[in-house]
């Protein structure tokens, strides 16, 4: 094991997908050269339809011109995974991380991601679990959403947290989207999500008798859990909510990879 190391994490707030993606890019190459620490980005998205790798375009529910009518953006990206959605009331966390020298393993990262979810769960109550293979994700049982019965015996499936990543030198982007008070019927009304046409989409909201956590509560309550999995000190949570996407390069960014 490594010792501990430093990391930062920022609170975005509410941000459009594209120019989020466009600043994972830029700190993944700036990670990868070592010009900033190991950086966790912690936002919701503005509603948008992400195509990964592998996604099919027959799981948009409508055209990319009639979602973007209703308001949905569409975006191909370079994660893995079929197509996802992400919209207001989801906590979207994007970890900017140097898997080296010990953790160089896909599934175990993918796993660590699932484990922070199912951990923000049980907060709440609630048991998640962690599955593989095409239904990979967090996911409850709608009919005991407060105990996972194993994957055969769930009477009624449903997923609340979603996966997908990208990694250049075993340094990280993207990462997980966590359903707190999204608008599942936009949701499902925009995307059959990462292709499972079978099985339900649920949130916090639909689950709890108390109001959900806002997305930026689970972003503070998640940094124990990144600490911990991940062996990082992590800084107070910076809230970089107010400013523009254009500003947020010249304080995330060495100077030379700045505006």
């Amino acid at each position: 094991m490594t010792a501990p190391r430093p990391a930062r994490a920022a609170w975005l707030g509410r941000r459009r997908y594209g120019p989020v993606h466009d600043l994972q890019l830029r700190l993944q190459e700036a990670r990868a050269a070592d010009l900033v620490p190991d950086t966790l980005l912690l936002l919701e998205h503005e509603p948008v339809a992400t195509l990964g790798r592998k996604a099919d375009p027959a799981h948009l529910r409508l055209s990319p011109e009639l979602l973007r009518a209703r308001g949905v953006e569409v975006f191909e990206t370079g994660r893995g995974g079929d197509v996802t959605f992400h919209g207001p009331g989801q906590l979207v966390a994007y970890p900017i991380l140097d898997l080296k020298p010990d953790r160089c393993d896909v599934r175990r990262y993918v796993r660590d991601l699932g484990h922070i979810m199912r951990s923000l769960l049980a907060l709440h109550g609630l048991e998640g679990a962690m599955l593989d293979g095409a239904h990979l994700g967090v996911w409850v049982d709608l009919a005991s959403p407060r105990r996972w019965p194993g994957e055969d015996e769930a009477m009624l499936p449903a997923k609340i947290g979603a996966i997908g990543v990208r990694m250049s030198r075993w340094v990280t982007m993207h990462g997980f989207a966590l359903n707190s008070s999204t608008d599942l019927d936009l949701f499902a009304g925009s995307v059959v999500p990462c292709g499972i046409a079978d099985r339900g989409i649920t949130s916090l909201a639909a689950l709890l008798d108390a109001p959900p956590p806002a997305p930026q509560a689970l972003a503070l309550a998640s940094l124990p859990y990144f600490a911990s999995v991940f062996a990082l000190v992590i800084e107070p949570l910076l809230d970089l909510s107010a400013l523009p996407d254009d500003a947020l390069p010249s304080l995330l960014l060495p100077p030379e990879n700045s505006p």
